[in-house]
C-alpha cells in the first residue's frame, strides 16, 4: 500500500501562486501514476492533472491547461503541482492519488489517496 502526505497549501490572492507537493511512502514510486484531484464545498471531486510513472506524459482539466503543470521526482518519491493565477473559485481541498494501474491515469479511479491540502484563493 502507498501512503501519500500532501503539503504546501495555503491561503494566496486571486493570480497568485502556489506550489502543492505529495510525498510517497510503502512501496516503489516509479511503479504509480500520479494524479492531482480538488473538491470544493457542496462539489464532487475532480480531476485535475495527472503524470505516468516514467513522467513520460501528463494530462490536465481544460479548466487548468496552461496555468498548472504537474511534474515528480521519483529519486524523492514526490509529485508536485505547480499553480500559477489561481482563481477564487480554485478555492478547494486538494488531493494527490496514485494508481499502478495504467488504464486508469487520466480517470478519477484512482487506489491510494492522501488526507487533502486546502488551497484557499481569495478576491
Amino acid at each position: 500500500q502507498v501512503q501519500l502526505v500532501e503539503s504546501g497549501g495555503g491561503l494566496v490572492q486571486a493570480g497568485g501562486s502556489l506550489r502543492l507537493s505529495c510525498a510517497a511512502s510503502g512501496r516503489t514510486f516509479s511503479n504509480y501514476d500520479m494524479g492531482w484531484f480538488r473538491q470544493a464545498p457542496g462539489k464532487e471531486r475532480e480531476f485535475v492533472a495527472a503524470i505516468t510513472r516514467s513522467a513520460g506524459s501528463s494530462g490536465y482539466a481544460d479548466s487548468v491547461k496552461g496555468r498548472f503543470t504537474i511534474s515528480r521526482d521519483n529519486a524523492k518519491d514526490t509529485v508536485y503541482l505547480q499553480m500559477n493565477s489561481l482563481k477564487p473559485e480554485e478555492t478547494a481541498v486538494y488531493y494527490c492519488a496514485a494508481t499502478p494501474l495504467r488504464s486508469k491515469w487520466l480517470t478519477t479511479q484512482y487506489d491510494y489517496w492522501g488526507q487533502g491540502t486546502q488551497v484557499t484563493v481569495s478576491s
